[in-house]
């Protein structure tokens, strides 16, 4: 069985990574599916990609209660929430996540991918969160994040790992993350509005420091401290319904090392809760002890009925690289463009992007394709609810699904 999986593990590597926690319970019933892939033209890259069932239920068994579920092939990330456990405005959330490969690691230096010095890692982790709302009423929230995590990684070279590179050994990690969010954006692709200002701060401290690599060449941080800023705007126009949003986000760290620095690259919208995106690059392919990252998109309709529009998205970043892993140039952009279709309950983007600046056995520049996929699940069961079965009947109702 170990084997079988370590020859999928490049197949299922990117699949493994649900969307992070939100900072918030989240008040809205939801079933989705979420899929993203970037597949790379130029050299040899791991795979980008995720995959995964997103089920929000609030009123779980008692009306205080809201149980949130992302679930990928060998994944799982859960949360009960508990909206006023600690006062009126203060809500416990607990935690439980883990499955194979969420890990795993893969190295990407001046834009190569070594396989040899990249490997799996499995996790298991329970957190327990604090969310408190400071401005009830408010048309913007402004919320409170405190976030304790236990979080376990157990590591394993793969097929394509050198055999005199040593993985790193097991190790356990307590994780503290806080954060103020002002507004907020629904876990969805494209929502069609959202604000957001936030601040965070999270410390990793392991329970144990080891080296690794060849000789013992590489070292982990005994404690890690990451701090970010995120500024985020989309809105939909409400006469042409053209479409746009604007992100800023910015980091920086102490002690960071291979496994736990900011990493940027790909276009995967949905793969974490603040997903560092820049076009045409390799997903995660750089690697920074602190960055500004610029972007945003327009999205034009071409179709009177608006399910057929054109997009346009741009990056850039400004990248002070971790040690080791450096480059030459600080700045780093790219550019894309695609073709999204859209009705109530799908949105499916396929797309072209070129990374500018990333580098490659010819030089600069890098060439990408990637496709989006959501089905809103909850949608399309209201939908069928709305008349009555029958043979004919069900197959106009599956073909206007995807049209209204």
């Amino acid at each position: 069985m170990t084997d079988c999986l370590r020859r999928l593990s490049p197949f299922l590597l990117g699949f493994l990574l649900p969307l992070a926690a939100l900072s918030q319970i989240d008040p809205v019933k939801r079933e989705l599916i979420q899929v993203g892939y970037n597949g790379y033209f130029e050299g040899h890259a791991p795979l980008a990609a995720y995959g995964f069932f997103y089920r929000n239920q609030p009123n779980f068994l008692e009306t205080n209660l809201t149980l949130r579920l992302a679930v990928a092939p060998v994944y799982l990330d859960s949360e009960l929430g508990i909206s006023h456990a600690l006062g009126e405005n203060t809500d416990l959330g607990i935690g439980l996540a883990g499955g194979g490969f969420a890990d795993s690691y893969s190295e990407i230096d001046q834009g190569t991918y070594i396989p040899e010095e990249s490997f799996n890692g499995n996790s298991g982790e329970t957190s327990l969160s604090i969310y408190h709302l400071f401005d009830p009423g408010r048309l913007i929230p402004l919320n409170g994040y405190l976030r304790g995590t236990y979080h376990y990684s157990a590591f394993a070279a793969n097929d394509t790992t050198a055999p005199n590179f040593q993985v790193p050994p097991n190790f356990g990690i307590f994780e503290v993350r806080t954060g103020l969010r002002w507004g907020g954006r629904e876990p969805l692709l494209y929502p069609a509005l959202a604000m957001e200002l936030s601040v965070w701060y999270q410390g990793e401290f392991r329970t144990s420091a080891p080296s690794y690599g060849f000789n013992d060449n590489l070292h982990i941080s005994p404690q890690t401290h990451l701090f970010w800023l995120e500024a985020y705007l989309a809105y939909t126009l409400p006469k042409s319904k053209h479409y746009f949003s604007l992100g800023l986000t910015a980091g920086t760290s102490l002690n960071a090392d291979r496994l736990s620095a900011y990493r940027l690259g790909g276009l995967l919208p949905l793969v974490s809760e603040f997903p560092l995106s820049l076009p045409g690059y390799y997903y995660q392919e750089l690697s920074a002890e602190q960055f500004v990252l610029i972007g945003g998109n327009y999205i034009v309709p071409v179709s009177k009925n608006q399910h057929w529009n054109l997009d346009v998205t741009a990056s850039t970043a400004y990248v002070d690289y971790l040690d080791g892993l450096s480059q030459p140039g600080f700045w780093n952009s790219g550019v894309g463009g695609g073709i999204l279709y859209k009705s109530s309950s799908l949105k499916m983007m396929v797309g072209y992007q070129y990374g500018i600046d990333a580098i490659r056995s010819h030089g600069r520049g890098a060439n990408s394709v990637g496709v989006w996929f959501q089905f809103d699940l909850e949608h399309a069961k209201g939908y069928f609810k709305e008349s009555e079965p029958g043979d004919w009947r069900g197959f106009q109702r599956m073909f206007q699904l995807f049209s209204d």
